[in-house]
């Protein structure tokens, strides 16, 4: 591993409504230059915005703001506040390997604290990942295989027990169509009562 390659902190504390009952992990943020907002999947051609418009109001374009090319972060945190969706990523500091957001290219050098995150936040039931390599962090840290895209399987962390999800990857690098997309995740969602 190259060490002269600068170590990244993560940008942002989670995001956690008043009652949570999931939370969302990917792995880092893009770099600031791609970012059309200071928060999670903040790339404008990240489709996680695209598919929460689709699942909850059959509208891709829900939370897009077409005038000043941006999502409208006011109304995605009220979405998250009122299902009860925390946000976060699994690493906490990394090493961008190339100069992108690609994680295959990411070296993780501190990963997400899950235990003390859990602790804090004793309502969550069920860690949803987006993409193998965030997925990757919690199944190693519990001590769990990586489990099937779209499907959970039942973890410990200290005192808590809670299901971990396996999702798509929301970039437009995962190639899976949106409404395939939304399809999985509206399975999980489901599945864990945030969407009736």
């Amino acid at each position: 591993m190259d060490k002269s390659i600068d170590i990244e902190r993560h940008p942002w504390p989670p995001f956690v409504p008043p009652v949570p009952r999931i939370i969302m992990l990917g792995t880092f943020p893009p770099k600031p230059e791609r970012w059309s907002m200071d928060f999670f999947y903040p790339n404008k051609i990240n489709d996680m915005w695209r598919i929460m418009g689709l699942i909850f109001y059959c509208d891709r374009d829900h939370f897009w703001d077409n005038e000043n090319k941006r999502f409208r972060l006011s109304d995605i945190k009220a979405f998250l506040n009122e299902h009860g969706i925390a946000l976060w990523d699994t690493a906490m500091a990394v090493r961008r390997l190339k100069d992108n957001a690609s994680d295959k290219f990411l070296d993780i050098v501190e990963p997400i604290n899950l235990g003390a995150l859990l602790d804090a936040h004793p309502t969550i039931r069920a860690v949803v990942t987006a993409g193998e390599k965030a997925t990757g962090v919690i199944a190693d840290l519990v001590g769990v295989g990586l489990p099937p895209i779209g499907q959970p399987v039942s973890c410990r962390q200290g005192k808590h027990d809670f299901t971990l999800w396996r999702m798509p990857s929301s970039s437009r690098a995962y190639p899976l169509a949106l409404d395939k997309k939304a399809e999985a995740y509206r399975f999980m969602l489901q599945a864990t009562g945030i969407l009736s």
